[in-house]
């Protein structure tokens, strides 16, 4: 077994561990903010309710999705299912949106007819148990994205870790409510739970959208590529740098400039020693190097 077979398995048990860990908090944090909502009836605490619901269905669609993601490619799909992830990403934005204006409807009708905060306690305990659950499944996801690189796993964690900082508002919104009869703090943080879910779906949405339209890798990873390459020192320039994410693959393509009147395979020889040196950095990545002669107008372009 080679080395990329190695990483690869090792990041598919990654990612599937991490999609299985985002389903299971999500429906545990549904059970107790339903409790929690039920007997304070904080409209905070219904908008993190909304927020978990969304968030299991999210997490369903990207435990589906990097299922699918991961299948090796087929003759149908001869770059494999990458993109199953930016779907599950765009879906995932959609669903998100239309949780915030369901929302800002109770915000307002919470507005218009304010509520007595009641069982305040019960409602601190259970988001204080909802952080440290977040706490350590964003700790664990960020962990898979490092290992993997997997945009709907960093587009969940992103979502996660607001959401710390979202249950915490709520936290100060009860103890608000219940402790100085604060009745507009409670819909006030609901308002700020429906515009951090919104922001969260532009974000999932770019993220996604990046992938579909085969966006290029940044600048400084781009530059590591061409680092690599030029470090062989038959190369003498390379042009026509193009590189695309989609799942757990890579894709890089170039034209290689190697010294005139050198034979076929000695080029090809060169070829596959670039390969190598690249995938070493990027073991996932699949290559494609043109050879061309050196030529002074295209170099490094």
């Amino acid at each position: 077994m080679t080395n990329n077979q190695i990483d690869t398995a090792h990041a598919e048990k990654l990612l599937k561990r991490a999609t299985t860990a985002s389903v299971s908090v999500a429906i545990t944090l549904i059970i107790l903010k339903t409790w929690g909502y039920i007997e304070s009836g904080s409209v905070a605490i219904f908008g993190t309710l909304l927020d978990s619901v969304m968030d299991s269905l999210s997490s369903i669609i990207i435990f589906a999705a990097v299922r699918l993601s991961i299948v090796p490619a087929d003759e149908d799909h001869r770059f494999g299912h990458g993109k199953a992830e930016a779907i599950a990403g765009l879906l995932q934005a959609f669903v998100i949106s239309a949780t915030s204006l369901l929302l800002l409807y109770e915000v307002v009708d919470k507005i218009i007819n304010p509520v007595r905060i009641v069982q305040a306690n019960l409602g601190i305990g259970i988001v204080v148990a909802s952080i440290i659950l977040t706490i350590i499944l964003v700790a664990y996801q960020k962990h898979v994205k490092r290992e993997t690189g997997s945009v709907a796993i960093e587009a969940d964690a992103m979502h996660y870790s607001g959401d710390i900082f979202l249950n915490l508002g709520v936290a100060i919104s009860l103890l608000l409510g219940s402790m100085f009869e604060m009745t507009y703090a409670d819909p006030v943080f609901g308002a700020v739970a429906a515009i951090y879910l919104l922001y969260s779906a532009y974000q999932v949405f770019i993220s996604s959208t990046d992938i579909l339209m085969d966006k290029e890798m940044n600048e400084e990873e781009r530059s590591k590529i061409e680092e690599i390459i030029n470090t062989h020192r038959e190369v003498v320039g390379i042009h026509e740098l193009r590189t695309r994410r989609s799942g757990l693959n890579i894709f890089i393509q170039f034209h290689m400039e190697l010294e005139q009147g050198i034979s076929l395979q000695t080029a090809h020889d060169i070829s596959d020693q670039v390969e190598d040196r690249i995938m070493e950095t990027y073991p996932n990545a699949e290559v494609f190097i043109h050879a061309d002669p050196y030529n002074d107008e295209h170099s490094n372009i």
